[in-house]
């Protein structure tokens, strides 16, 4: 299966046509900030990590949808990401995002400048247990159990990335997530275990020569509600690290955990705005490897 670029768009699009035809008015149910926004992979929840929460403010026998664009900048990078999901019933949810990593001229002397790395993501995020908010007294968190499978489209790269480095082009990562909400203190928290051999989330394909199995990787978020409107917070991000002991040597292609600082905005509940200062450690190929810190910036739009 190969998702085009113009399909996201093609989504965004169909998300908003399905909420129109079922007459859904999601805006009147959750409230602010409590779906999260979306996440570099599509799925709601952090900026870096899905949540048990269904994107938009659907409840019970709602439908809707969001719509999104993503950019970071690090000191040798751009990432920039849009997509789209639906959500049914606050339980299901169907979504679909395109990366695109510029790399830039950091690989010129390889002969490979302005090389970008894509990635097409389809996820499938199902709510199994618990309500964030209606159960927000109680320590019954809300889970949700969800799938990404991934296509890296590495250019000039693959011929190495998927030959002698091992690494398959697509793959598919499982996760389940707990999101528990503290109402009175206007806390979130939210863990994730997920299964995966993704490198760099994908943009380097899947597993290595020296190790092809799934790993599982811990992701964490904490947020604190400033105000109905408004929230800060942090996110941890566990990656794999398969290609560290590559054919060019320990450490030639070696992969960091991911960090960031947010703060969320929400002026209405069409409208989010995410800003965050991220570190992304390594990131492979690079000539001279140095940490990737940055700011991160998504708008999103729900229906």
């Amino acid at each position: 299966m190969t998702l085009r670029l113009s399909r996201a768009a093609a989504a965004a699009a169909l998300a908003t046509a399905l909420v129109a035809a079922g007459g859904a008015h999601a805006a009147d149910g959750k409230l602010l900030l409590t779906g999260g926004v979306s996440s570099i992979d599509g799925a709601a929840g952090g900026g870096l990590t899905p949540w048990a929460v269904t994107g938009s403010y659907a409840t019970a026998q709602e439908l809707g949808a969001t719509a999104f664009l993503t950019g970071v900048k690090t000191g040798d990078y751009r990432l920039q990401v849009f997509g789209a999901a639906v959500s049914w019933n606050d339980r299901l949810e169907l979504s679909l995002a395109r990366q695109d990593l510029d790399t830039q001229d950091n690989l010129a002397p390889l002969g490979l400048a302005g090389l970008h790395l894509k990635q097409d993501i389809l996820g499938v995020k199902l709510r199994v247990a618990g309500d964030a908010v209606l159960e927000a007294d109680t320590w019954m968190p809300q889970v949700a159990v969800g799938l990404e499978h991934k296509i890296a489209h590495a250019g000039a790269l693959g011929p190495t990335l998927f030959g002698p480095l091992g690494a398959r082009r697509s793959g598919t990562d499982y996760y389940v997530s707990a999101t528990k909400l503290f109402l009175a203190p206007g806390i979130l928290v939210n863990g994730t275990l997920r299964l995966t051999r993704a490198n760099q989330n994908g943009l380097l394909g899947f597993g290595g020569a020296q190790g092809q199995g799934r790993r599982l990787q811990p992701e964490l978020s904490l947020a604190q509600l400033l105000r109905k409107d408004l929230a800060v917070g942090v996110e941890y991000r566990a990656k794999p690290d398969n290609l560290d002991a590559s054919v060019l040597g320990a450490g030639a292609l070696k992969e960091d955990d991911w960090k960031d600082v947010f703060v969320a905005w929400a002026p209405n509940k069409h409208v989010s705005l995410t800003a965050a200062w991220v570190d992304l450690g390594r990131i492979a190929p690079a000539l001279q490897p140095r940490r990737q810190r940055g700011s991160y910036l998504s708008a999103q739009i729900a229906l």
